[in-house]
């Protein structure tokens, strides 16, 4: 079980769907597999490595999703230590009309030479983050969502979401 404190800034992600593709995978935790969970339209591919942070559960019920900015893309189910460089706090209304918190943590490859200086969200470019908001907001959209960034915050609060999120299995359970 990966241990996550509010000040810890390194954590393991699994990468699902790497940088460029088309495709969305997703972890089947009851297959112990990846699944293929839907294509994205001509024209659209992830700006950056897609994954999770193991052992934690956001507002949506699902591992916290992690957005991997690297030299280059990982293959699925590579586990990657990312030092947290921040977060979208997000609101997400669900098809359903429920309206659901799915913040996005953002990192940076621990072996990132492309990246090796950012260490928080203002480290970026402006227009890198409103194209990654961007980003979620057409893929949401194409899913029948609605997306809504709340705030854009640092590694330090990158570090409070994990932290919360993370889910303590008691000794001894399965």
């Amino acid at each position: 079980m990966t241990t996550i404190d509010a000040d810890a800034r390194i954590v393991e992600v699994v990468v699902e769907t790497p940088k460029g593709s088309h495709n969305k995978l997703k972890y089947d935790p009851e297959r112990a597999a990846f699944r293929l969970s839907h294509v994205l339209p001509i024209g659209m591919t992830f700006p950056f490595d897609f994954g999770f942070l193991p052992d934690t559960a956001g507002g949506d019920g699902d591992p916290l999703d992690v957005l991997v900015l690297m030299d280059a893309p990982c293959p699925m189910g590579c586990f990657v230590d990312v030092r947290l460089v921040g977060v979208l706090e997000v609101e997400q209304r669900e098809k359903t009309g429920e309206v659901v918190r799915n913040d996005r943590l953002i990192g940076v490859a621990e072996t990132s030479a492309t990246h090796a200086s950012t260490h928080e969200l203002a480290d970026l470019p402006a227009a890198i983050l409103t194209e990654i908001e961007a980003f979620f907001d057409q893929y949401n959209r194409l899913d029948g969502k609605q997306f809504q960034v709340l705030h854009r915050r640092g590694s330090r609060a990158a570090a409070g979401v994990a932290a919360r999120a993370a889910v303590h299995t008691p000794v001894g359970s399965p």
